[in-house]
């Protein structure tokens, strides 16, 4: 059993009593404590559970009534977990979070039988309703130009120190991860609701699903790497994610860099509407800052986008105006939260860009295991809806087949939810498959998809940065949606120039994924730089 077990063992000691918060299950099951009216007196007693505590009420899994550790299979706590959330969506209430042990081997406990056993909190309040509004960030910029800071700050509202306090909130905790049942690939989120909502400490679990539960629109923030060019991460970020805006950092201390200028690049490229933040304007005289302002129009006007000043036209112009065209600019502080009302306003009415409708389907980003419930996928659902339940396709693997999987549980932002739609980040619990055959750029679909692997595309692409030419065989790491893979170019005439547009054939050297028409990606190989479009897909083999 994992050595932090207090939260169990104050379970055990405070045990169940009448009027109490705690109570102890061995096991739920679907086909029992849901038939024959259970499912109502159930939820009457947690009802009752989470009245008796205040608002708060605490679920022993996988011990006898007496406290007993029984310890379950992980799939019988799976089940549980699945009836408890049913319960307490029908009392009113939602789980808030889950702690899991494995009981083998306790020391002095006898009677443990193995397997799992959980505590779940269970809080009053209906489960979250995810709202059409909810718009998600990419962040980009050259490293050390208060990307990170200026994020940290709109989140929780609080002024940096100069130091770049506030930039320590976006750090990614990996026991969150691996304790929880959560995935939460945005690095920040905050919420609107006549206002904003901050967090008081981002990496509080309770403080995310708080924001998320009491807001009417959330902002999330896929926060990227500015270290190096077209780092992998980077990349990830923009092109693997299906982002609404992105948010461009530029220091009025150092202007615009060569990374600057490729991250624009991206953005552009993937026809994502973008704002330009020039940040640290505290640190700097009024002159540099004017200086630095016309060297990002400059740059804008480089790329045929038209730079509209915040600060000059209003927030209700960026709002009416952003788009393919048109790229606001804004003058920002962490220190003195100069620009952070203008962003807090822009962020609170620009409107969903990336909710799409039609079949499900999302690529994933990242996957792991977590104890009591199994294999779980994270990413941005890409178009329409998933709910706990159905039966999915994921794939393809490597041999080309798609397999078929059950949606156990959905989490976004460490809150339980029923479904979940476009643009939405979530991990989502599957059954079926184990953790170790989920693998980064495979892609869930409704279960009665007939999805064709492909192996090798036609595209269509623009060299931005190559020190010579690009010619046949040439190799290259293609980045389409949350796919990272090694591919062989052919390109019509045999080579391409850097500033050309041309066609090519793309072949992935080692396995088939699902490419379609239309979808656009990024590819790099050492200096070489390009972006492109699927014009035609065949087949794999």
């Amino acid at each position: 059993m994992s050595a932090d077990r207090a939260l169990l063992e104050e379970a055990l000691e405070r045990g169940e009593r009448e009027g109490g918060r705690v109570e102890f299950k061995e096991r739920l099951s679907r086909d029992v404590h849901l038939a024959d009216g259970r499912m109502e007196s159930l939820a009457a007693q947690l009802r009752h559970r989470v009245l008796s505590g205040d608002g708060e009420a605490t679920y022993v899994v996988g011990v006898t009534d007496d406290g007993h550790l029984a310890g379950i299979p992980i799939d019988d706590f799976s089940e549980s977990m699945d009836v408890l959330s049913l319960l307490a969506e029908e009392a009113g209430a939602h789980i808030e979070d889950v702690e899991t042990w494995s009981v083998d081997g306790v020391a002095g406990d006898d009677s443990s039988g193995g397997g799992i056993v959980g505590v779940a909190t269970v809080r009053e309040g209906a489960m979250l309703e995810t709202d059409d509004s909810h718009i998600v960030v990419g962040t980009a910029g050259h490293v050390d130009h208060g990307k990170s800071t200026l994020v940290g700050t709109l989140v929780t509202g609080q002024a940096d120190d100069g130091e770049g306090s506030t930039r320590g909130f976006l750090d990614v905790q990996p026991h969150e991860v691996e304790r929880g049942l959560s995935a939460d690939l945005s690095y920040a989120v905050y919420g609107f609701d006549d206002g904003p909502i901050h967090v008081d400490n981002p990496h509080r679990k309770a403080d995310r699903a708080r924001v998320v539960e009491e807001s009417n629109r959330l902002v999330s923030f896929v926060d990227t790497v500015g270290h190096e060019p077209w780092l992998r991460t980077t990349i990830r970020g923009l092109v693997g994610q299906k982002l609404d805006y992105g948010l461009l950092t530029v220091a009025a201390d150092d202007g615009p860099t060569k990374t600057t200028r490729e991250h624009l690049g991206i953005l552009l490229a993937t026809e994502l509407p973008t704002l330009v933040a020039i940040t640290k304007v505290d640190a700097v005289t009024e002159e540099r800052v004017d200086e630095v302002e016309r060297e990002v129009e400059r740059l804008l006007r480089d790329v045929d986008k038209t730079p509209l000043l915040v600060e000059r036209h209003g927030v209700d112009a960026a709002v009416e105006e952003i788009g393919d065209a048109v790229v606001p600019v804004l003058r920002t502080s962490a220190v003195t939260m100069q620009g952070l009302d203008d962003l807090d306003a822009l962020f609170e009415q620009l409107p969903k860009t990336n909710d799409r409708g039609g079949d499900f389907r999302m690529y994933i980003d990242r996957t792991y295991s977590v104890t009591g419930v199994g294999a779980v996928a994270s990413g941005t659902v890409n178009s329409g809806t998933v709910e706990a339940g159905d039966e999915l396709l994921l794939g393809p693997m490597p041999d080309g087949a798609f397999r078929e999987v059950e949606v156990r549980s959905i989490e976004m932002h460490y809150h339980r939810v029923d479904r979940a739609k476009a643009g939405r980040i979530v991990g989502i619990a599957l059954k079926g498959v184990r953790e170790s055959e989920v693998e980064r750029g495979m892609v869930l679909l409704p279960g009665d998809a007939d999805p064709t692997p492909v192996r090798e595309f036609e595209a269509e692409v623009m060299v931005l940065n190559h020190p010579t030419r690009i010619g046949t065989g040439y190799e290259p790491v293609v980045h389409l949606e949350t796919i990272s893979e090694a591919a062989v170019f052919r390109p019509d005439g045999d080579q391409l120039l850097p500033g050309d547009n041309g066609s090519t054939s793309v072949e992935f050297k080692f396995r088939p994924y699902l490419v379609e028409e239309g979808q656009r990606f990024v590819f790099r190989e050492g200096r070489s730089k390009g972006v492109g479009t699927v014009t035609d897909v065949t087949p794999a083999d």
